[in-house]
């Protein structure tokens, strides 16, 4: 690691701690050059997911976007920020342990819906109005059912 003031490559790591919920690790460094004191952070490089819309276009898989769908969905819920975000985190892991490089929006929605209905069911069921785009009030009746089948 250069130092930022001398640009020497020889540091020493003097102090390891982690953040971001142990995501990453801090390091405090020193130059043996100059002594000058600096911190480094040290992540896991992850493959990007690529998410294919209906229309076919790519984007990046972005979580906030669930996180925003999910606050819509659970707007005056009995629903934790805490939970929508330990949800999103779920199906990020599992993204990236799957080692997929792309999937489609469909795919992500599914894994979204499985776990909101687990810890909503109106929420579940306002997110999949939006999600599955009902058509009419009989495709949305037939969702209810089957909520209702499988409780």
């Amino acid at each position: 690691m250069r130092c930022p003031t001398c640009d020497n490559e020889e540091s020493k790591v003097v102090d390891s701690r982690p953040t971001d919920e142990g995501r990453s690790i801090r390091r405090r460094r020193e130059c043996l050059s100059c002594g000058d004191r600096f911190t480094t952070y040290e992540k896991i490089e992850q493959t990007p997911v690529l998410v294919i819309k209906k229309d076919g276009r790519r984007e990046a898989f972005d979580p906030d976007k669930i996180i925003r769908g999910l606050l819509r969905a659970c707007e005056k819920r009995p629903v934790a920020l805490h939970q929508l975000e330990r949800l999103v985190n779920e199906v990020n892991a599992e993204l990236h342990n799957k080692m997929v490089r792309e999937i489609r929006s469909e795919g992500i929605g599914e894994m979204v819906m499985n776990r909101l209905r687990e810890l909503d069911e109106v929420a579940y069921v306002r997110f999949a109005s939006v999600y599955r785009q009902f058509k009419d009030i009989k495709r949305f009746m037939e969702e209810l059912e089957d909520l209702v089948e499988t409780k």
